[in-house]
């Protein structure tokens, strides 16, 4: 198994790992959205491969804090597909994503996770997260 940046033509098996998330519908913009991110001197994404297949993937975001000595980095996505799920990727994107964000200057990692995600909190409990109770979102749709 191999990580490695996400590359242009990851898009439809990312797009399919996005779709077991919860997250259908994304096949009209998902090759723009990569494009930006892979842009983005604050982002990082990247997959994990086995067998040229791209067995889960992570969105990274680094966050400059100006009230605090170090940055955050934010998981914004986090996916294994299914199949591939207990089998070591998941732990071994997630050092990958402490590596990242050391590199980056961070001294935290923040994740959001939706409460009906029960079996990645147990994952995310495992590797050292603790739950911090209170998250807001607006709506800029309306």
């Amino acid at each position: 198994m191999q990580i490695r940046d996400v590359q242009p033509d990851d898009a439809i098996a990312i797009e399919a790992l996005l779709t077991s998330l919860g997250y259908p519908g994304t096949s009209s913009f998902i090759a723009d959205k990569l494009q930006q991110q892979l842009a983005h001197p604050d982002a990082k994404l990247l997959v994990a491969v086995e067998d040229s297949q791209v067995l889960g993937f992570v969105s990274l975001h680094f966050i400059p804090q100006i009230a605090l000595p170090g940055d955050f980095c934010r998981i914004s996505y986090f996916c294994v597909a299914e199949a591939a799920r207990s089998s070591g990727i998941g732990q071994a994107l997630e050092l990958e994503i402490v590596n990242q964000a050391k590199a980056r200057g961070c001294d935290r990692i923040e994740v959001h996770c939706h409460s009906r995600r029960e079996k990645a909190h147990r994952f995310y409990a495992r590797q050292g997260y603790l739950e911090s109770p209170k998250y807001l979102v607006k709506s800029l749709l309306a």
